[in-house]
Parts: C-alpha cells; structure tokens; sequence
C-alpha cells in the first residue's frame, strides 16, 4: 500500500497549529523530528503523490510507517521541543551534533558546593542541573587554557572532595604559595570559593574586564593593608591576564560581542566553527561536526544553532552567519520540507533563550564578513586537521609518509616499512619482534618474532643487530614479503648505529633507516637520524610539557629551517610512528612472555627429582598446561605419559600435592 494511502484518513484529523511531528519506522523507532507551523500543511508534503526533497529525505518517507505529533502554544515553542525531542531520541534522519572523544569540554560543576573544573569528553545530564560545559576544544587548546586558568586563579588542584574533607589534613604547598584559597582549612566559606569558580566562568566566556577590575582593586587593598607578599602575587595575576589579552586578535570595535558561524564540509561530514569575538577580540573557538553532508547550509545551520544555544552558557548579542536564509533582517521563510528553519525565527528563539534580544546577522561586506570569512577559513582548517589527526584516512596517512620520506631523505614516500623492538628478562628470553607496515597500514600477517641465539649478556644493540642479520638473509624469500624501503628502529641513536653495519654486510646501503625516540611516559615523541640529528615532534607541536621533556637537547633545526611543512602533517605522522612503535612493542613483548613461560615451565618440572629434558618433554606433549599436569593423577600420568616411568610419575603427583606424602 503507498505511504499516502496508509495516513490519507489520519491527515485530516491533524490541526493546522504550530507544533512538533514524529515520524516512526516499523519497529516504532523515531527515527525523524520535525516542527512546523501548520502541521497539517507539513504532514501532507510528505505523503502526498509526489513528495518533494533530497535523497536523504525521500528515503526517510519510504521508511515512515507512523507518526505522531506536539502540539505547542506558538512557534517558538516547537523550537524548544523539538530541540529536545531530537537529543532524547537521536533520531537517525536529523542532523545530529557528534559526540565526539577527539574534541573534550571544560566542565565547571556549577551544581555543587564546591564547584570542580576539569576536562569532560561529552556533555552530560548535569548540564540541566547548573553544569556548564566550554567547547569542545582541541586537546593542546584544552591543556593550555586549563593551565592558563590555574595560573590567573587560586583554585584547588588537589583530589580532596569537599566538605567530606575539610579540616581532615593541613592545606597543601599551594595554599602557601597563594595559589589556592584553601577551602581545606574550614575557614573558606563556600560562597567565596563559588565566586573564585564564577570568575574563572567569566574568564571562559572572554569577559575580561570585571576580572581586571576585581583583581586591581584586590591588589590595592593588599598594598594599604602592607600585605605585599599578596599584593605581589596579584600583581603577577593581572600581568598574565594583560599578556593573554595582548595576544588576543582585535577584528572588531571595542562594543562588540557575538558568535561568527563558519561551515566547512568534506565527502563524509560538516564542521561548523564558533569563532568568538568579545569586545572587538578574538577570545576563543570551538568546533563542531555533524554528519550530514549531504544537506544544505540552511538546514545545517539551523540545526546547529537549535541544539547548541538552548545549552550554551553564553548566548551573545549578535550571531554572525554566511547562511542568508536564516539572518533576521532578510526575513526569509524555508519552505522545502528538509529545510530545518520551517519558517521560524531563530532570532526570536535565541532572544527567548538569552531573555534578551539576540540578532542572527548575515554581513554582506566590511569587518563582520571579515570575521565571517576567518571562521569560514578555520573551520575548513579543523576539517582537514581532524581527518589528518583521525589517522584512518588514505590522506592522513600519504602526508605523513612524505614527511616521513623527506625527514629520512628519500626521493618517494615508503612503500614498506620494517620496524624493530627487543624485549627480554633480564638476559634471558630475549626476542626481537619485527613490525610491517606497507603503504601506511599495519601487515600483521607479515610480522616476525626471532627469539635471539648465542647471547649470554644483555646486549639490545647486539640483539636487534642479529634479528636483522636473519632477516636480510631472506631478502630473496617471498614468504617474508620485499625488500623494506626504510628500518625503525625502537631506540635511540645507539641502535640505528649499531643496524647500519648490518645493512653494509649485505649491501643494503640504499635502505634508509632511522630511530624512534620516546619521551620519560615510554610515548613517541621523535625520531633520530644516523647523523644524530634528533626531530623532535611532539616538542615541535608544543603537546610536550615539561615533566615529559627528553633528557637530551632535542634538535629542531630540520623544522625551523622548512616553515612550510603543517602542522596537521606533523601531527599524522607522530600517530604514524605511535602506531608502528606499540605493533613493533607488542610483538617482542608476546614473544618474551612465551619464553619466559616456557623457560618458568621447564624449570619447575626439570626441578623434579627424576624429571629431566625428555621426561619434561615427554609431559608437556601429553598434557596441554602445567595446570593439567599438576592435577593429574599418578595413574593418568603413566596413561598419557608410559616413557616417563613409574617412579617419576609418583615424582610428579607428590610434588604438586605434598600432602599425599603424610
């Protein structure tokens, strides 16, 4: 039966009224939330003869076989509802804000006693409770703006949870050095650290200049007070706050407040920018994705803005946008049934949301397109930063390995990559494990473990130097795949010293090699040349702070001397080289805990009175573990083990059960 057959009856009891529709699959799923101002009229374009819209929109139509509606008081209404409506249910055909791991918030716990501030990776249900969310940011803009903020105010750092621990333990270095207020001692009421809390909010916000103004006037009283120490330390505070507001990007006069909306989009989703201006500058930006890339601006943009403001902690006066369609002063009306707007205001939805009047503006020329033009240029650049950092894309992975290629000095990106890892005990069980990557991409079924022979000491450089020499001799096996383009090794300048003689030996000049250097954590963070040459990513990228630092001076010359290789590359290719490290990593490590079980193993039975190599042998062949072996009986040992004898066969049980012998 056709879709408009099923609801023709229905139809004509649906109200002309504003209000929100639900449209259900045959599991009753919702699976799309509309709104309308006449929902009679909506419903209809839908399941009439010939429903119009894009393919998104037609194959939602022929998954429809419910629906229900809202009814609401006026237009804005259904703004609301349906704003909630689509995060209750996610329904599959809206337009959805991601929730995405890669782009954390600031969470300010505004709804408790004693608000924390700390780094969320979603926005959650105490936002309805007075929690406030700032973002999302990248993962550097977070740390440093985290940094930023417990530099500028005295806030606690350290785990204790308040009240249950006031008064229980005497307050921390950091009260003594004036950077925390010290809400430990009981003597803090909590009002005053809530208002510390409110500031940093403010701070967050780019509302700058009450904080100055607080911090001046503490300063004063602390002076007349003859309390320099303090004085001192609020000094340092607003000369940091002067600093970063120094840094800030003036784009617009000193009155202006508002949020410019840039939209970017690639073959599998959208990214829309926040650019924030506050009082003329540049304060801040967050990003957004949304998977809809085959939707318009106007819909994409009305989506947006329906389901970030209604949460926002800050609504500004004035939305600056490049989609003409849904700007208050052209007074356009979206018809189309996919068209998110439906005729709405967004302005009067934002002005009932700040409870004050909000503008949607689109500027056609001047400093505001300007601005617009920024936010337009950024959010095609976190577009592209997010499919190169995401490290899964053929993208991603071709510009890290020309980076790679030129770091190393070869003329064409690696085809194939062999990397090279030692894990021991001590100087037992030693083995080298060997990691391949072709073309970018992990080749696990090409992997080797080769457990190092003729080895009395700890010698890693010794180790990795014999796996290679194994593994060149075989350049002519076609089971050990071609000939690599460029050796890793997991070490340190000694290592790619002790390999190049190696790769000499068997005329194998031409294959570059170089190693991969970690940070204090055991983490990536470089690589290493045979000239000594150290490039040092992460510091390169500013995401290495100090207690991470290298013990040694890293060398970042190669970088400063080629300003035009990006960021984003850098950043592919460190996860590049992660990726190869923690293959290579957790394939020596598998081998070494095989030998030292086996090495454990041999050892506990060859302890056995009785119980030599090939009796040992003989077990383990009869039983599949040690823990069969143990539970076995006197009689099941000579059944499934005759050569062994009867004698160590009683061995065997009474060394595994010495109570027997009482």
């Amino acid at each position: 039966m056709a879709t408009e057959n099923l609801f023709e009856a229905r139809l004509d009891l649906v109200p002309t009224s504003p209000g929100v529709y639900l449209m259900k699959d045959a599991t009753g799923s919702v699976i799309y939330v509309g709104k309308a101002i006449n929902l009679r009229q909506r419903l209809r374009s839908y399941f009439g003869p010939n429903p119009q819209g894009n393919e998104k929109v037609l194959a939602m139509i022929s998954h429809i076989r419910d629906f229900s509606f809202l009814l609401c008081q006026n237009e804005l209404e259904t703004l609301v509802l349906e704003s909630n409506l689509i995060k209750r249910y996610m329904p599959f055909y809206n337009i959805l804000l991601k929730d995405d791991r890669d782009y954390p918030y600031i969470r300010v716990t505004l709804n408790e006693m004693y608000p924390r501030i700390m780094k969320a990776y979603r926005v959650g249900p105490d936002e309805k409770e007075g929690a406030r969310y700032y973002g999302p940011y990248l993962n550097g803009d977070l740390w440093h703006a985290l940094r930023t903020i417990h530099t500028l105010f005295p806030l606690k750092t350290c785990k204790r949870v308040f009240p249950r621990d006031i008064g229980k333990e005497r307050p921390c270095l950091n009260y003594y050095m004036n950077k925390c207020i010290g809400p430990c001692l009981g003597t803090v009421p909590a009002e005053d650290y809530r208002q510390v809390v409110l500031e940093v909010c403010e701070f967050l916000e780019g509302r700058y200049d009450g904080i100055y103004q607080r911090l001046n006037e503490e300063m004063g009283r602390a002076s007349e007070a003859l309390d320099f120490e303090r004085a001192a330390v609020l000094r340092d505070r607003l000369q940091t706050l002067s600093r970063l507001q120094e840094k800030q990007v003036a784009v617009l006069d000193q009155t202006f407040d508002g949020d410019a909306l840039g939209i970017a989009r690639n073959n599998s989703e959208v990214c829309v920018l926040k650019l924030e201006v506050r009082q003329g500058k540049i304060t801040g930006t967050s990003t957004f994705f949304l998977d809809a890339p085959a939707s318009e601006d106007v819909e994409i943009m009305s989506a947006f803005i329906e389901q970030y403001y209604p949460g926002a902690a800050n609504i500004p006066s004035t939305i600056l946008t490049s989609v003409k369609e849904i700007a208050s002063e052209t007074g356009a009306k979206a018809s189309p049934p996919e068209a998110a707007a439906s005729g709405i205001d967004l302005s009067a939805f934002l002005s009932q949301l700040a409870g004050r009047k909000v503008r949607v503006h689109y500027p056609q020329r001047g400093e505001k397109r300007d601005v617009l033009r920024m936010a337009d240029e950024n959010a095609a650049q976190s577009l592209r930063r997010r499919t190169l950092i995401a490290g899964s894309n053929q993208q991603s992975i071709d510009e890290a390995l020309q980076l790679l290629a030129d770091i190393v000095g070869l003329k064409y990106a690696p085809g194939r990559i062999e990397a090279y890892d030692i894990s021991n005990t001590g100087k037992d069980d030693i083995a080298c494990g060997m990691a391949v990557f072709e073309n970018g991409r992990s080749r696990r079924g090409q992997g080797r473990v080769f457990h190092i022979r003729n080895q009395e000491d700890q010698d890693d450089y010794a180790a990795m130097a014999q796996a290679l020499d194994r593994r060149l001799a075989h350049l002519g096996d076609d089971s050990f795949g071609r000939r690599p383009d460029l050796i890793l090794a997991d070490g340190g300048l000694g290592h790619v010293r002790a390999l190049q003689p190696v790769l000499a030996a068997h005329g194998c000049e031409d294959i570059r090699i170089a190693g991969m250097v970690k940070d204090r954590r055991h983490r990536t963070r470089g690589l290493v040349l045979p000239t000594g040459q150290i490039i040092e990513l992460e510091e390169a990228l500013g995401i290495l702070d100090a207690e991470n630092a290298p013990a040694g001076n890293g060398n970042l010359a190669w970088f400063s001397e080629d300003p035009g290789t990006e960021r984003e590359q850098k950043l592919a290719l460190l996860r590049l080289l992660a990726s190869i490290q923690n293959e290579t990593h957790r394939l020596a490590g598998q081998a070494n805990a095989k030998l030292n079980k086996r090495r454990q193993t041999r050892y506990k039975l060859e302890d056995i009175a009785g119980v030599g190599p090939a009796r040992r042998k003989a077990l383990l062949q009869a039983f599949r573990s040690m823990r069969e072996i143990s539970e076995a009986t006197v009689e099941e040992i000579l059944a499934k083990a005759p050569s062994i004898g009867s004698k160590a066969a009683e061995a065997v049980y009474r060394h595994f059960h010495p109570e027997a012998e009482e």
